[in-house]
């Protein structure tokens, strides 16, 4: 069958395309980017990618008419204030542009919405629910609650909270309940819902067995990691406040803590689990979703993370319109230097950020992501997906990477901390040279003085970090 995936290079999307294969579809895998889709090589003789915007009715016009059925994953919640606006009208025109092709199923996965008063989050969900069914085709909703999974917001933010603060004191929602979900479960779900017609024109709660406050969620995700945790709720901690401390104490961004809180004030709890018979899924509990996610990221196995996805920094740009470092209006600072191992120095390249670091003046970059949280950036708390791979779309510390190609030996980084203009860095090797180079484009005058203010720094923090990378130490 030949199924459209929407949302392919989301944190959900990653995981089921290798199972849509697997299981002998044809996937074509919707992208708004191309640049930034970097699907594994055993993958690209089954899937075609094509670039692709819900708010662009005229794009639309290029998914294929033999579609058989289709997924959409698609949110939206994060990059801007008016997501409720922005996924409704996404959803519309999706569904308009299905209206003149063959596709017999469509799959959402939504959020459970069973409280009489929702966020403003879960009721756009809901809303785009209610438009998605309008459709010409059968249609299946998979509501879930918090996703648990290597990689995910909700794991992170978790563990963000568990593994940084021995003592909480947190808001009242933390008594609010909720059911987890296992990420396995998720993909197990969605692909099995495709095509089955016990699922056709229903809407369906998935969750696991464990009905937990996010209290208990954190103490037993501390159990489990032997960290003895306090926690203190507190009622008058207000959301605006909440959404504050989230922001600071995780790497979250402060527009998805926003949504989160707002959230996580409303229960969400199947209303009842009759898929799991339908189906033939018996979901993790809370416990060995977490055991899974451990493993997973102890064998470096993370397939995907919501920190690469653009809703961890705020921004919403094409790879394609900075892959070319600018020259004229710019300031450049550009150091070469030569090396004994091309493939040592490159390996340096490719682990740099995250518990690495940044091989030189670590708590300079640690104090400037402390900075760059206290204005509304993101920090260094994303770190990197991988610690020794990279792909195009990745996040690297406050970095997103625009262009990686360890054969070629060129990493280009873009900057996604908060700057009074735009920053590049990139490293290149050229024979036997490292070439280095941080470029600048300010914006007015703040942006000149910004740099000029800086530029002491970078005397020693840029030099330090190119000698550790052409040295022959590891």
């Amino acid at each position: 069958m030949k199924i459209l995936l929407t949302g392919a290079t989301g944190y959900i999307g990653k995981r089921l395309l290798p199972v849509l294969v697997e299981a002998g579809h044809e996937v074509v895998c919707c992208v708004r980017d191309p640049k930034r889709f970097s699907p594994p090589e055993s993958l690209k003789d089954s899937i075609s990618v094509l670039k692709l915007d819900l708010l662009d009715e005229d794009s639309l016009k290029a998914i294929p008419n033999d579609i058989d059925g289709a997924y959409y994953l698609v949110h939206s919640m994060s990059s801007s204030g008016d997501y409720q606006n922005l996924e409704e009208v996404s959803a519309i025109n999706f569904r308009n542009a299905l209206q003149s092709t063959n596709v017999n199923h469509v799959v959402y996965l939504s959020g459970i919405v069973n409280d009489s008063k929702l966020s403003k989050h879960l009721s756009s969900r809901k809303n785009v629910e209610t438009e998605l069914s309008k459709g010409d085709y059968h249609f299946t909703a998979l509501r879930a609650g918090i996703i648990i999974g290597s990689g995910s917001a909700s794991f992170e933010i978790i563990r963000d909270l568990v593994e940084k603060l021995p003592l909480m004191i947190t808001p009242k929602w933390l008594n609010t309940k909720c059911q987890p979900i296992g990420i396995s479960d998720v993909i197990a779900f969605l692909s099995k819902s495709l095509f089955n017609p016990k699922t056709f024109n229903q809407n369906f709660d998935i969750g696991g067995p464990d009905v937990l406050s996010y209290k208990e969620m954190l103490l037993t995700f501390g159990k489990q990691r032997n960290l003895k945790r306090r926690i203190y709720v507190v009622p008058i901690m207000t959301p605006r406040l909440s959404s504050y401390w989230l922001y600071f104490v995780t790497s979250t961004s402060y527009k998805l803590a926003t949504s989160l809180v707002n959230s996580m004030k409303v229960e969400v709890v199947c209303s009842d689990n009759r898929i799991n018979t339908l189906l033939d899924v018996q979901p993790l509990t809370y416990i060995e979703a977490l055991e899974r996610a451990f493993n997973k990221i102890e064998s470096n196995e993370i397939v995907s993370s919501w920190k690469d996805a653009y809703s961890s920094s705020g921004l919403n740009f094409n790879i394609s319109e900075f892959i070319q470092v600018p020259s004229f209006g710019c300031f450049k600072d550009s150091r070469s230097r030569a090396f004994e191992n091309r493939d040592g120095c490159i390996d340096k390249i490719w682990s740099i950020g995250g518990i690495t670091g940044w091989y030189y003046g670590n708590w300079l970059w640690r104090i400037r992501g402390i900075i760059d949280k206290f204005v509304g950036g993101v920090g260094l708390r994303r770190g990197r997906t991988s610690p020794n791979s990279i792909n195009v779309g990745d996040t690297i510390d406050f970095w997103r990477v625009l262009y990686a190609n360890k054969e070629e030996g060129r990493l280009l980084l873009f900057a996604e901390m908060k700057l009074p203009g735009e920053a590049w860095l990139e490293f290149k090797v050229v024979d036997n040279l490292l070439i280095q180079t941080a470029t600048f484009r300010p914006l007015g005058l703040a942006g000149r003085v910004y740099w000029f203010a800086v530029l002491p720094f970078h005397g020693f923090i840029f030099d330090g970090m190119l000698r550790q990378l052409t040295s022959n130490k590891i």
